[in-house]
């Protein structure tokens, strides 16, 4: 699949030159005036790498970059017109992957996006590789950084939400009561007319699910319970 960049700049002019020097390296671009438009974009779409400029209206970077790291692991190139340390230092603090101080040579920033974008795809490399990494058809789920993908969307499951996947998905095939999907999940007893297990299956399947309402992934075996 071909690279996807989001350049992320209240500056016009300073998006295009971006987005023209990166298309000339065959990078898909896309591009968002401000870091709430981002946001929004990130929800839609899927990008392998994020220029985010620090200085601009509404959001700064800073902010944005930290919003990003709570859900996201692709590389985050910080940009911004100051060239102060503390300035890099809060950039890479936030959770940025680099930085570069306006005025830039474009060709610098094409070396640096390619050099991320090289660390990034070694390290999903060796994660697909990684015994921590469950997958069944487009659903995968990291056991160890308790992430769950499906296709290339990263999906974003509360705690109680992954822990019931975790276990459907390592007993694959088998019919898991409600009863005992609570009492491993909850570490308590359960309760008959508990309501719990099932609110929360639902709630995973608007997640995961194309179609909750005709789920392929977990299946309702009635009257038993639940598997994948």
């Amino acid at each position: 699949m071909s690279t996807k960049i989001l350049i992320v700049d209240d500056d016009k002019e300073i998006r295009n030159l971006i987005s023209v020097y990166l298309e000339n390296e065959g990078i898909q671009t896309k591009q968002a005036e401000d870091a709430l438009e981002a946001l929004k974009l990130l929800d839609k779409e899927v990008f392998d790498l994020i220029i985010l400029d620090i200085m601009m209206p509404k959001m700064d970077g800073i902010e944005a970059c930290m919003k990003i790291r709570e859900e996201r692991h692709m590389p985050i190139i910080m940009l911004s017109a100051k060239s102060e340390d503390m300035d890099k230092i809060q950039g890479l603090a936030s959770g940025a992957d680099d930085y570069i101080a306006k005025p830039f040579n474009p060709l610098e920033l094409i070396a640096r996006v390619k050099s991320q974008l090289r660390r990034y795809k070694r390290y999903n490399a060796e994660a697909d590789n990684d015994k921590s990494i469950i997958e069944i058809g487009d659903l995968k789920i990291n056991t160890d950084t308790r992430q769950v993908w499906v296709g290339k969307k990263e999906v974003r499951l509360t705690p109680k939400e992954f822990d019931i996947l975790e276990l459907l998905v390592r007993n694959k095939g088998i019919v898991l009561s409600v009863s005992k999907i609570y009492e491993a999940v909850w570490k308590e007893d359960f309760f008959k007319s508990d309501n719990t297990v099932m609110v929360h299956i639902t709630k995973i399947r608007e997640k995961i699910e194309e179609d909750p309402k005709h789920p392929i992934y977990i299946k309702t075996v009635w009257g038993v319970g639940y598997k994948i």
